[in-house]
């Protein structure tokens, strides 16, 4: 199953996003957890990466690209993965798309987490306490958020006019979500 997800930040995607990899037997492929690692570990592309987060914007589309395409073609990759935060533009989606299509391939479905932003921002700026996360103040929070419904949000009306978009209540107990999520998910596939 060739899946992602998306939703605003702090609507649970990493945490379902295992959840649901988990389920189908599929990995999750983070491009946030692709560029932290790189930035611990002081890459090329993790000082070039940590500077543009710290400011709250997204990487560009063209070093995103180049990562996703090279993670996709892993072998634990093959029969199938649950993609977290990518795409997150219109230009992403369409590199994407030729990606899947040279090897015949194409998305499943595309979950999509809705949730309120207060309670998301009073949940991330805990996270960011107990995590130290420095790229997660109150500011950064809310411009991420901003920036997601200016370029992430419109990509949900591309994937409904596909058919393949799955939208899911996020809020609430993670296991609920989750069930929410499964049962989505199967009914939307015919699993």
């Amino acid at each position: 199953m060739r899946l992602l997800i998306l939703g605003p930040p702090g609507a649970g995607k990493g945490t379902q996003a295992s959840r649901v990899a988990e389920r189908y037997g599929i990995p999750a492929i983070s491009t946030g957890a692709i560029f932290r690692s790189n930035i611990k570990n002081q890459t090329d592309l993790g000082r070039q990466v940590e500077a543009i987060l710290a400011a709250g914007d997204y990487v560009p589309d063209e070093m995103t690209n180049a990562i996703v395409a090279d993670r996709l073609h892993w072998a634990d990759a093959q029969p199938g993965f649950l993609l977290d935060g990518y795409p997150r533009t219109m230009g992403q989606v369409e590199a994407l798309d030729e990606f899947l299509s040279v090897d015949g391939l194409a998305l499943d479905a595309v979950l999509e987490l809705t949730v309120q932003t207060e309670p998301v921002v009073a949940r991330l700026l805990k996270r960011a306490e107990i995590e130290g996360r420095a790229d997660d103040t109150e500011d950064v929070i809310r411009n991420r958020f901003a920036v997601y419904h200016k370029q992430t949000a419109p990509l949900a009306a591309k994937y409904r006019d596909r058919g393949i978009l799955v939208q899911v209540d996020g809020m609430g107990e993670v296991d609920e979500v989750t069930d929410r999520i499964v049962a989505a998910l199967d009914a939307a596939t015919g699993r």
